[in-house]
């Protein structure tokens, strides 16, 4: 049996096949594309176990030609990986003979291969949110100089609906003006490419099931219901709702051995946007959600309010699982289940 690493850059890519006692029977850099590497691996297929590739920014095109070429395909967790010394210490061969040498171990810490049209979607999802920042930079940015120049605040609602013609009625300096309207015509570019994208995604979502279940819950909306449908992909990847709830990051990271603390683990693992999504979803729950509330209160007595609210998240989260894994709607009493009012 042979095993195959690849260690992936920007512009090339390390290629490493070892045998069942890590003899390396190839090791050579290419650049990236993709008949290249397929021409590298093509004598070795019939016993070949599997290729692992790093899951840096650009593995799409190389894992999906690896598997549309018919090639068992394995994407390695580099911030899990980064955990396990003597892994990332030498150079590139030896990174990419490491990845293989994980693989025939069974050691290998892997990252989900999300099918690639489900994946187009979720990227979607994601570009909506960067704009959506960029958006928000421009408000910023218009509010802080309406402070500067004239001494008064202005809402984000009303910079929304900002047109040229109330900057010119505010009577500012010539340059002043001239800025603003800079940062107005691209927050309205802005908004009109996020409508777009809102458009498309709500076309795709609004029709899942999980979409409608998700929007059930106590502070989880359009957007909200969206980035935790497409993060969490298909729910039975997961083993069960402690794995889930760690992928979202609602559960704590710190390494304990014999009762002692021995640091904190790697807060890098797990999916931000999904962490992002129900910290947000925790803030409007505790808002509108009576139950939601009283448990918050309670653990913020208790401790304080970044961890109360990390808390509920993490509440939220298992209760997600639970709806997507069940297609069941959301149960307030289940989620907080020891949260009566007195």
């Amino acid at each position: 049996m042979k095993y195959c690493g690849i260690d992936l850059h920007s512009n090339n890519s390390v290629v490493v096949i070892t045998d069942e006692t890590d003899h390396v029977l190839y090791s050579k850099r290419h650049a990236n594309d993709l008949s290249q590497i397929l021409a590298a691996l093509e004598i070795h297929r019939a016993d070949l176990f599997g290729v692992v590739v790093e899951s840096t920014f650009n593995w799409y095109w190389l894992v999906d030609g690896l598997q549309e070429a018919g090639y068992p395909v394995h994407l390695a967790n580099t911030a899990a990986i980064k955990q396990y010394d003597g892994i990332k210490h030498r150079g590139d061969e030896s990174d990419a003979r490491q990845l293989a040498h994980v693989l025939r171990l069974g050691l290998l810490p892997e990252g989900h291969i999300m099918p690639k049209a489900a994946r187009a979607v979720r990227d979607l999802a994601r570009k909506r949110m960067q704009l959506v920042q960029q958006r928000t930079t421009q408000i910023l940015s218009i509010e802080n100089s309406l402070s500067r120049n004239t001494g008064g605040r202005m809402s984000s609602n009303i910079i929304k609906g900002l047109q040229e013609d109330d900057l010119t009625q505010m009577r500012l300096g010539d340059m002043q003006t001239l800025g603003l309207k800079a940062n107005v015509a691209v927050m309205q570019a802005l908004q009109a490419q996020i409508d777009s994208l809102e458009k498309v995604l709500a076309k795709h979502c609004r029709a899942e099931p999980g979409f409608r279940l998700l929007k059930t819950v106590d502070g989880i909306g359009d957007v909200l219901a969206t980035v935790i449908l497409l993060e969490t992909g298909s729910i039975e990847r997961f083993v069960d709702v402690g794995n889930y709830a760690s992928y979202c990051r609602c559960v704590g990271s710190t390494h304990v051995s014999n009762g002692k603390k021995k640091g904190k683990g790697n807060t890098k693992n797990g999916n931000r946007y999904l962490a992002w999504a129900f910290v947000e979803a925790a803030n409007f729950a505790v808002r509108y959600c009576a139950a939601a509330r009283r448990f918050y209160q309670k653990k913020k007595a208790k401790r304080n309010s970044t961890v109360a609210i990390k808390a509920v998240a993490h509440k939220l989260a298992r209760a997600c699982y639970h709806m997507m894994k069940n297609k069941e709607a959301f149960c307030v009493e289940r989620c907080f289940a020891t949260e009566k009012a007195a």
